[in-house]
């Protein structure tokens, strides 16, 4: 029997790129998205609903068949606008538990944020006390702690992704941001990038998401999700700016936001054997994609 999923946020550069991926499968894929994106093309033998999960009345309407598996993917990642980030990331969750609770669900899988643990100079760890130090560290943990007290659900996962990039990333995010400026021979701002990060290829992360799906006897809980390998954002920048060999990068001329951690990295053991996984793809060779995706793409004329 053909398992169904529901993608929420399906326009994004996370839904897009795991529908993408799942096509391959043998699932029946539903995205939900809140509007159309000229960006990225019109998926095959997938379904689409238009809708903002912000809004209970129309996505009680819009919702209507069972599904096995509901992926929350949704949400902008904004610093500085709580209104906004509450809106998005904790009531429209609140919504959509509300609509897929009344369905057949196996399992939900959310994705959380690695700002939920707050400042620390050592790997993070699951087991670790949250302290965020962000707006939207602060309510993303909220989210997770409304999820894990929903007895509706038998089974849920929540994902703490860490630095994410690939093909559809917007260009507000770091290495898209650098790949667009060094590709147009620009001279570009960047903070001194001393801030240690870890970073994982999109196709990793589609990845594990298929595993998760596939696991038989699956356990509720909170998994890390990166790379596992740590490094110093301007040696990032450099391997960029080196690969394509234009454009110069202006250290020390942007300021880390205030309540930016210099350590952001995580543990990444847990996810490691529970699913037995691991990332393919190392950072050199997903650069190297993602140069060649944005040098061939109508993004850049944007």
């Amino acid at each position: 029997m053909i398992k169904k999923i529901l993608i929420i946020g399906g326009n994004g550069f996370l839904g897009y790129n795991l529908a993408k991926f799942l096509t391959k499968s043998d699932f029946k894929i539903t995205l939900l998205c809140r509007r159309k994106n000229k960006n990225f093309k019109k998926l095959s033998k997938v379904n689409y609903i238009f809708c903002d999960i912000t809004n209970l009345t129309k996505l009680k309407k819009k919702v209507k068949e069972n599904y096995n598996f509901v992926i929350n993917l949704s949400g902008n990642i904004s610093h500085s606008n709580k209104k906004q980030t509450l809106k998005v990331h904790y009531e429209g969750l609140k919504n959509l538990l509300n609509v897929v609770s009344k369905k057949k669900i196996d399992l939900f899988i959310q994705t959380g944020s690695s700002l939920e643990y707050g400042k620390s100079n050592n790997a993070q760890k699951e087991k670790n006390i949250c302290k965020p130090n962000s707006i939207y560290g602060k309510i993303k943990l909220k989210a997770s702690r409304l999820l894990i007290k929903d007895r509706r659900f038998s089974k849920y996962i929540i994902l703490r992704p860490y630095q994410i990039f690939g093909p559809y990333q917007k260009f507000d995010r770091l290495i898209p941001f650098v790949i667009k400026n060094s590709l147009k021979g620009k001279n570009f701002n960047c903070s001194a990038g001393i801030q240690i990060r870890d970073f994982l290829f999109v196709d990793d992360f589609t990845l594990l998401i298929k595993k998760i799906l596939k696991c038989k006897n699956i356990k509720s809980g909170i998994y890390n999700v990166g790379s596992g390998k740590p490094i110093v954002v301007k040696t990032v920048i450099k391997i960029i700016n080196k690969s394509i060999g234009k454009g110069i990068p202006i250290f020390g001329s942007a300021s880390m936001r205030k309540d930016e951690s210099k350590y952001l990295f995580p543990d990444i053991s847990k996810v490691k054997k529970t699913f037995k996984w691991s990332p393919r793809i190392d950072l050199l060779k997903g650069i190297k994609k993602t140069i060649l995706f944005y040098k061939s793409s109508m993004l850049l004329r944007h």
